[in-house]
Formats: structure tokens, sequence, C-alpha cells
């Protein structure tokens, strides 16, 4: 990274405007992640909706990538998810149906006609999640006091008017997003994402200030003077400030690590002119399927909470109990808390183990499952022979197809087991901290590998960007 050539970038106006763009479009969503959905009771919705995340994970994750905007139960509740879903759709869709894999392959203007049928795809996705979460947040609104009007004296008008505002807010996201990425510098929608997780350090910040200054705490300096500091929790915030550096840093290693193929290309004469007879490479990243498999994941696990959360209001006293052990076992604190939200104690049992182990085999399943439809070995063997290409001391065809299978099946193995330690890694330092120091990471502070893994990858990709233009600008200028 050249910060040099950046720097003198920057002394562009055309550059400082792109950067200021995406600053500006990034202020427009803080500001919209705070705007609220006109209600009778908004505090005590937001008290339950607090108490809500606890028990969702997925709703607890959403709610950190749109920068809070769930928990405020703001017009952009939703988030970018109805356009994320869509574009993963239709990426499996493009592989899965010919007429529009023959689209997708169809240069620019495919990719075009692609993103737009993504569009069309994000406002039906946007109308069905806008009835689902009021539904659900309806639901666990039932017995709470204060929230009567929202749960029983809501009119069609009323539900109409949310339902409109959540999407036209999903949609806002979408086109501020596209905006960015036209008229500014990376990728809009990743920098959207960026933003809504970055947005929460300063109440990270705020929570380690109040474990370490504490009132009433004297913290001596040689005897010189006292500080109102307390000394197990400035040990406590200064070993997860350790810990969160070196995750960051296995991450930025994760995110960067790629098996580079030496590809030749042998020699051809057409006519007076030679074409060929050079060696290029091939990256192979080791983790291809990126973040993806964490969310398909976390959806998953979400589904038994939530029927859990539905069997608990059951007549039946069985149907209850089955309620009541889904959302024990699939709660988002299952591992050092309870269904209550309380932190408790890692007791060793059986159950215990269930939520991180399906937590982890369900990520390195979707790993495989997506670098498969991301890395087709046979479609890459098949254009590197078309070209005269090989992998030196493999023969064209079949046995190139093998082998890149093989390299990319132990990549992905490898790469799945370390997305899927970065997944639990909040349950792994929940019960060490636990055993060390009585409490948990949940109560304090979670750290999120998901949310370091997207924003170390959007931090990087965007100053790769950021650089390319600045070489652009720096090069017309000479």
């Amino acid at each position: 990274m050249s910060w040099k050539i950046i720097g003198q970038a920057l002394k562009n106006k055309d550059m400082r405007k792109k950067i200021m763009y995406v600053l500006f479009a990034m202020l427009i969503f803080r500001v919209l992640a705070h705007i609220p959905i006109p209600l009778d009771e908004p505090q005590q919705l937001r008290q339950l909706l607090d108490n809500l995340f606890d028990s969702q994970q997925l709703l607890g994750f959403l709610d950190s990538l749109a920068g809070g905007a769930l928990s405020n139960f703001s017009i952009v509740l939703l988030g970018l998810g109805p356009y994320i879903n869509a574009s993963i759709i239709m990426q499996l869709l493009s592989k899965a149906v010919p007429k529009l894999e023959a689209i997708s392959k169809d240069g620019e203007s495919g990719q075009k006609r692609i993103n737009q049928y993504t569009r069309y795809l994000s406002l039906p996705l946007a109308i069905l999640n806008s009835v689902g979460i009021l539904f659900l947040i309806r639901q666990q609104a039932a017995g709470v006091s204060g929230l009567e009007s929202f749960t029983q004296g809501t009119t069609a008008a009323q539900w109409a008017l949310m339902i409109a505002a959540l999407t036209g807010g999903s949609m806002l996201l979408m086109w501020i997003g596209e905006l960015m990425s036209e008229q500014g510098v990376g990728n809009g929608i990743s920098l959207l994402i960026f933003a809504g997780i970055t947005s929460t350090l300063p109440s990270i910040v705020a929570t380690l200030y109040g474990t370490v200054v504490v009132a009433g705490a004297q913290l001596d300096v040689f005897g010189w003077f006292a500080l109102p500091i307390n000394a197990s929790g400035l040990i406590f915030v200064t070993g997860l400030v350790l810990i969160i550096l070196l995750v960051s840093y296995a991450v930025v290693k994760l995110n960067e690590a790629q098996r580079v193929l030496t590809i030749s290309y042998a020699k051809r004469v057409r006519g007076n002119r030679a074409y060929g007879g050079v060696d290029t490479v091939l990256p192979i990243k080791l983790i291809t399927a990126g973040v993806i498999p964490i969310i398909f994941a976390v959806a998953f696990l979400s589904v038994p909470s939530f029927v859990g959360q539905l069997l608990t209001n059951a007549e039946s006293a069985n149907l209850q109990n089955i309620g009541n052990t889904l959302v024990d076992i699939f709660n988002v604190s299952g591992v050092s808390g309870n269904s209550n939200g309380g932190a408790g104690v890692f007791s060793g049992q059986v159950r215990d183990y269930i939520y991180p182990i399906v937590y982890f085999t369900l990520v390195l399943m979707f790993t495989y499952f997506y670098t498969g439809i991301m890395f087709n070995s046979k479609e890459i063997a098949e254009n590197m022979q078309k070209q005269g290409g090989f992998v030196p001391g493999i023969r064209p065809g079949k046995q190139t197809e093998q082998y890149l299978a093989r390299i990319v099946s132990r990549l992905t193995l490898f790469g799945g087991i370390a997305l899927g330690l970065l997944a639990i890694m909040p349950f792994l330092l929940d019960v060490i901290m636990f055993q060390i120091y009585g409490t948990t990471l949940s109560s304090t502070l979670t750290i999120g590998g998901t949310s370091l893994l997207i924003t170390v990858a959007v931090a990087i990709e965007t100053l790769r960007q950021v650089e390319s233009k600045a070489l652009m600008v720096t090069y017309d200028s000479e």
C-alpha cells in the first residue's frame, strides 16, 4: 500500500470529491438509522427489542450490520439484508439456471441485467422481511405492558404504513449504496455495512472505559498519586484488547491468504505473429466463500430458537417444555448464559456444547457448498485448455480439473475450519473469561469474529481501490 501516492492523490479535486461523497452518504445512513417508525410507545418497544436481540442471534447479527437501526426500530430497520439475500439468490440461480448463466457470461451488458434482476428481487424480499419482523416483534410484545396499541389496536392502514416505511427504507439504502459505488470510491454496499459495524465502536469504548475507571477505586502509581482505576478491570480490558489485536491480525492473514498456481501457455504461430509462450498465475483464495457461510449458518440456527419461542406460548405443557428446551439450547448465550439472557455457568453438560458444535459444523458445510458454486474446477480447466494453457506437470483436461478440485478441497477445509472458529469465538471467550474472571463477555462486550472479518475485508478492498484511483490520478497529472 503506497500511502505517498494516496497522499498526492488527495490534492486532486476529483479525488477529494469522491471521498467526500462517500463520507456524506455514510452520514445520511447514520441519520436514517436514528429516525424511528412512528409508534405510541417507542421506549417500551426499544426495551423489548433489546431483550429480543439477547435471545435471537440472527437479529443481533443483523442489527450490528445495520448499525443499530434494528434496535432503534428505524425506517432502515431491514438494512441491506433484502439486497444481500437477493444477490446471493441470483448468484445461485446464475449457476443453476442455464439462461441466467448465459446472461451472466455476456460481458458487462449481461452483468448489468443480472444487477437489474437483483434489484427487482430485492423489493418482494423487503416486503416479506418487513412483514416477518413486524410479526415477530408483535408476538414478543403481546405480553408487555404498555404495548397494547401495537399488538391489538394497530389498524390495517398503520400496518401498511409500517411495511411501506420499512420497504422504502431498505430500497433507499440500496440506492445510496449504488450511488456510492458509481460516484465515490469502493463498493457502496460494503461500505454501508462497514459503517454500520464500526458505528458501535463509541459504545464499545464507553463500555471499556466504564470497566476500567470505577468510582471509589484507587490505583497507586509508584506512591506518588492515585487514579480512579480498578486494577482487575484494567487487566481484563488489556487482555481483551490484546485478543482483539491478535484476532484482527489473524483475520487479515486469512483474508489475504491464497494458493498461487503457475499456468503456462504453449507458443503458437499464426501467420507472421507468435502467441503464448508465457507463464501466468492463477490465485486461489483460502476463503473463497467469504462471510456467506456464516450468514447461512446463523439463518439456519435462528429457526429452532424461533420455533421454540412460538411453542412456549402453546397450551400443551409438553409443547411448552420442548419450546423452552429449544430456546435454552439455541440461545445466543447458550454456552455461557441462560434463556433469560443472564450470565450463567458453563456446566459442562452435553446441551452446553450443542449450539457451538452445530454452528461450527454448519459453517464448514456451507463453506464447501458455496465454494463449489463460486469455483467451478471443470469450467476453469476447460477454459485453460481452449486457450492453450496448462499446469506444468499436469495433463490438460480431466487431470487438470481433478488437480484443481483437490487443491480447492484442501484449501476449503482449512478455510472452513478457520471460519468456524471465528464464528464460535464469542462462545469460547465466554467460557475462558468466566473461568478466569467469573464474568462473561456477553454481559460486557461481544467480540464478533464475523464482524472483524467483514470489517477487515471491506477496509482492505477499499484501500486497494483508493490506491488504484490514486495511481490513475497521479499518472494523469504527470
